[in-house]
């Protein structure tokens, strides 16, 4: 079995959190770190690994080679079939862990899978009418409005305050976005009207603007919000989230809205990642007629 330390295991946690990584990430990366550590103990069960961690008659993790880590990427790629980003996600948590916490460096040589760049799927603007006419829930009317109407991140929209929107101002601050940075967004005119008459109706105390019992929506509540929205709408295809967001970008861009702009808006850090959106766009190619029309 591998020697972990408990002390060491709660510092990768701190660490984690003084960088301010978000909940997500913190859980993903002590989550496949775990993982990791398991493999190296024979088989040991997740739910008892805890129960490992001082374990003295153990290996050190001084000990892990690179060796160790080639055999555990090896099963998971023959086993598990991940993607390319599933691997990018287990290497960065795992690089973390051992060059920041346990000072080593066993990654020399190791490369990274190449990423698929698939396009992002859309909706017409036909199916987010569709979509918007058949929810009658006002609260999850607002959500798919804003995911659409100002292409946030569905971790972003969950998580928005009521104190955080100025139903005033079309363009808004939207604070702690991904990587804890504040960027602005736009809220239509429809949508600040939908968010005053909803928050003036509610009467509990909760800061979010959608709230559940304890805190707010979870991604996952979201998720299957949209999801069934899309089937009382019809539509056939599987609707995700992200699909609203893409759809924002791809619409503003067939509406001649410049594309760092767009990039402003989605908050993305690169503009190499705002253009996958201009090979979505089909605005133009209508009317581009094929060479084999004019033989």
């Amino acid at each position: 079995m591998i020697k972990i330390q408990k002390d060491l295991f709660q510092e990768f946690e701190t660490e984690l959190r003084i960088r301010a990584y978000s909940p997500r990430t913190i859980e993903s990366y002590l989550y496949e770190t775990k993982r990791f550590f398991d493999f190296l103990s024979l088989g040991k069960a997740a739910s008892e690994f805890q129960s490992s961690l001082l374990d003295e008659a153990s290996r050190p993790v001084q000990s892990i080679s690179q060796k160790d880590l080639k055999s555990y990427l090896a099963k998971l790629m023959a086993e598990k079939k991940l993607k390319p980003a599933s691997i990018h996600l287990i290497l960065s948590a795992l690089k973390f862990f051992f060059r920041e916490i346990a000072k080593r460096d066993i990654f020399e040589g190791i490369k990274m899978p190449k990423k698929q760049r698939k396009l992002p799927e859309i909706l017409s603007k036909e199916e987010i009418v569709l979509l918007m006419e058949k929810i009658k829930n006002k609260k999850h009317r607002i959500l798919i409005d804003l995911l659409y109407g100002s292409g946030l991140r569905v971790s972003e929209a969950v998580s928005l305050k009521i104190s955080d929107i100025d139903q005033n101002q079309k363009i808004n601050i939207l604070k702690g976005g991904k990587g804890g940075k504040d960027r602005r967004i736009i809220l239509s005119a429809k949508l600040r009207k939908s968010i005053d008459s909803y928050v003036k109706r509610r009467k509990d105390r909760n800061p979010y603007l959608f709230h559940s019992r304890t805190t707010h929506l979870t991604s996952r509540q979201a998720q299957r919000i949209v999801k069934k929205a899309a089937e009382r709408a019809g539509i056939k295809r599987r609707v995700h989230c992200h699909m609203l967001r893409a759809s924002f970008a791809t619409h503003l861009l067939n509406a001649g809205v410049d594309i760092r702009k767009i990039q402003v808006l989605l908050g993305h850090e690169k503009i190499s990642t705002t253009e996958i959106y201009t090979k979505v766009s089909t605005e133009g190619l209508e009317n581009i007629t094929s060479p084999m029309d004019k033989l």
